[in-house]
């Protein structure tokens, strides 16, 4: 988008205001503010610019719908407060409750227009409505991307690491593998992905793997529970964070990166750094008493996937030359004893 029309995102298209049954009792209905004045400062005295944040507004029409995501991960985010909560001693995990997760982990969570009207700020960066201030029921590009454009949509598309996912190039989008209940939550209180269920899983569609060629079939048999999907079909480089601190953030760089699944020691899998580091949240006043207690390494679903790949082509890839496996010279400098756990070197094959 061009800076000068920058300005168009925040422009509500009147076409609507006849057609959308969401306008049938005017704007005040959900922003507040007053309806009866002619000029703009006090026509806004009260306005609530974001009246999805409170669930009661969108649960009027749609009660069902705002209840049973009032407790998903989406909206609650618990998901990443129980991620880092094992590093923290009990005092530890009160201040950061109090004074990191509340005030700022809070504040990522998505509410019902972020996803169906306007784009949430991220990074303090808004890219306004999505279309005219339609409610729009799925626009995965925006929908999806504002949010998971900083890791999964790039890597799906092949703008970040350069290898397009193959269900991104067959035409497949986000909802075709996540469902509607997946994203609004089916009324349970989850505390983080893990827990939910029926979750995406390559196995929903690829249930059995048949091949004229016997090598083909083989390999899969005996790599079956030990390997995943995309230690194997990840088609390259994702993104890892590295130095995340309170208020300025973390950078990125591209890697590959295979080790043991800290979820399932007994697989080998893609593994994704987790930008905390010991300092992560000094300013708040947390040490982060059991840092090591937790690798900095986690199990990731790669988002490039590509039916093959350097690893599919050559058993070498990994019985001879190790390529992207995790080892004592690559670990982060200076990152928590568990990552040494997650390294696992492949077996030599004989010939």
């Amino acid at each position: 988008m061009k800076a000068e029309d920058y300005y168009k995102g925040y422009l509500v298209d009147s076409a609507l205001l006849a057609k959308d049954p969401h306008f049938s009792q005017g704007c005040d209905i959900c922003h507040k503010g007053d309806k009866t004045s002619t000029k703009k400062e006090s026509a806004h005295k009260g306005l609530v610019c974001r009246p999805s944040d409170n669930l009661k507004t969108c649960g009027r029409c749609h009660g069902k719908i705002a209840d049973t995501y009032g407790k998903s991960l989406h909206y609650t985010t618990i998901g990443q407060r129980q991620g880092v909560m094992g590093r923290f001693s009990k005092a530890e995990l009160k201040t950061f409750d109090k004074k990191v997760f509340e005030q700022s982990c809070r504040s990522c969570h998505a509410s019902c227009g972020d996803c169906h009207v306007k784009s949430p700020p991220v990074s303090g960066i808004s890219m306004g409505l999505i279309q005219g201030h339609k409610f729009v029921k799925k626009d995965e590009a925006k929908t999806c991307a504002f949010c998971h454009g900083g890791r999964v949509y790039p890597e799906y598309t092949g703008e970040y690491g350069g290898t397009t996912d193959v269900h991104y190039q067959k035409g497949m989008m986000c909802l075709d593998c996540h469902n509607k209940q997946e994203l609004h939550g089916d009324g349970q209180k989850y505390m983080t992905k893990q827990e939910v269920k029926d979750r995406p899983s390559c196995t929903n569609c690829h249930k059995t793997i048949t091949s004229e060629k016997p090598m083909t079939t083989m390999a899969h048999n005996v790599h079956l529970g030990k390997v995943s999907c995309y230690g194997c079909h990840s088609g390259g480089q994702y993104r890892n964070c590295y130095n995340c601190h309170e208020g300025t953030g973390a950078k990125s760089e591209p890697g590959f990166i295979l080790g043991k699944n800290p979820r399932n020691r007994n697989e080998v899998t893609t593994l994704r750094v987790v930008p905390t580091v010991r300092d992560s949240f000094a300013k708040a006043g947390i040490r982060m008493a059991h840092y090591d207690n937790l690798p900095n390494y986690w199990d990731t679903p790669a988002h490039n996937i590509r039916k093959r790949t350097d690893r599919t082509r050559s058993c070498d890839s990994c019985h001879k030359d190790r390529t992207g496996f995790l080892t004592r010279e690559t670990l982060l400098k200076g990152g928590a004893k568990a990552n040494e756990g997650l390294i696992s070197t492949p077996k030599a094959i004989s010939r």
